[in-house]
Order: C-alpha cells, then sequence, then structure tokens
C-alpha cells in the first residue's frame, strides 16, 4: 500500500489527528487535484466540484487539529468524497 493511500486512511478514520504531517497531506491533496492558495500561515484548498474548503496551518510540522477539526463534517475527505479518486 502507497505513502499516500496510508496518509488518506489515517485521515479518514481520525484516531491520529495530532499527528498528521503537514507536508504529506499537502502532498495528498494536490494528488487529489486540489489547488493550493496561501494567506500568511493558511494553507487553503480548493477543487472544482467540492463546494468545502480545506483550510490547513501547520504547527511543528504537523497539522493543526483544530483547523481540521472545525471542519470534519464539512471536509471532503474526512466525508469519503476523495477517497473514491484513488
Amino acid at each position: 500500500m502507497g505513502r499516500r493511500r496510508k496518509l488518506l486512511e489515517r485521515i479518514l478514520i481520525g484516531r491520529s489527528d495530532a499527528n498528521i504531517p503537514f507536508e504529506q497531506t499537502r502532498t495528498l491533496l494536490k494528488a487529489l487535484g486540489f489547488s493550493e492558495k496561501i494567506r500568511g500561515s493558511h494553507h487553503k484548498f480548493i477543487r472544482e466540484g467540492v463546494e468545502e474548503l480545506i483550510n490547513l496551518q501547520e504547527v511543528e510540522g504537523k497539522c493543526k487539529p483544530s483547523s481540521r477539526k472545525s471542519r470534519v463534517s464539512a471536509n471532503p475527505i474526512r466525508s469519503g468524497r476523495c477517497a473514491r479518486l484513488f
């Protein structure tokens, strides 16, 4: 199983939200067809056909948990809409 698939599964399961590597998450989102816009420390990912915005911040090389948790219900990765792309 590839690294991207393993990371996607970790995100979808949601048990290790505090230990998701930021750079790997950026790479995964780009591989899933999202484009990135950076404003300050906020990395916003958008994709045509996906209404929700994914907003990530980096803290000590990891994704800031609060930025993910605040959008769990609206997050296209967590909701599984991106899982079918692999």
